[in-house]
């Protein structure tokens, strides 16, 4: 992030230090691959909850994340810019919902996601063109972590590794 962006957001200010993914963002390359394993702690903390609460704190994640993206996005001047990857946090818990997080899992859940994320096939290529704000910038990530999900859990049913 240039100068002049870096002046306009502040790690001090919590909708911008989350929008950031706690600072993995500011990384100069790859920050939404860096916003992406920001996620694995988060991650492997709720691994401990049921079902329930790890959806309900995705579900969360993902209403917050507006906000923050939202909040960010403004300061910046610029709709979607590289360093917000909350939208890459809250896609990588979508993708871990109802799945049992091991070492294993969490390579080919975050694998998944990325591949997702970055080639962004039909629908999320169209979520990313037509809807703006910080709800479009969360639900492109949202959708790919919920394909990559039904992919990882397709693979875990067939258990094809």
């Amino acid at each position: 992030m240039d100068k002049q962006l870096r002046q306009r957001v502040s790690l001090l200010n919590p909708d911008h230090f989350c929008a950031l993914g706690f600072g993995s963002g500011l990384v100069p390359f790859m920050p939404g691959t860096f916003g992406s394993l920001a996620a694995i702690p988060l991650l492997l903390m709720m691994s401990y909850l049921s079902i329930f609460w790890f959806v309900f704190v995705s579900a969360i994640a993902c209403l917050i994340g507006i906000r923050f993206c939202q909040k960010t996005a403004d300061a910046m001047g610029i709709h979607d810019h590289g360093s917000i990857v909350w939208d890459e946090i809250a896609g990588m818990m979508v993708v871990f919902i109802a799945v049992p997080i091991n070492p294993l899992t969490l390579l080919i859940g975050f694998l998944l996601f990325r591949f997702f994320d970055i080639l962004k096939p039909w629908p999320i290529r169209l979520f990313d063109k037509k809807v703006h704000g910080g709800f479009g910038i969360m639900l492109d990530d949202i959708v790919a972590g919920a394909i990559a999900c039904v992919c990882l859990h397709t693979l875990l049913y067939f258990q094809w590794w």
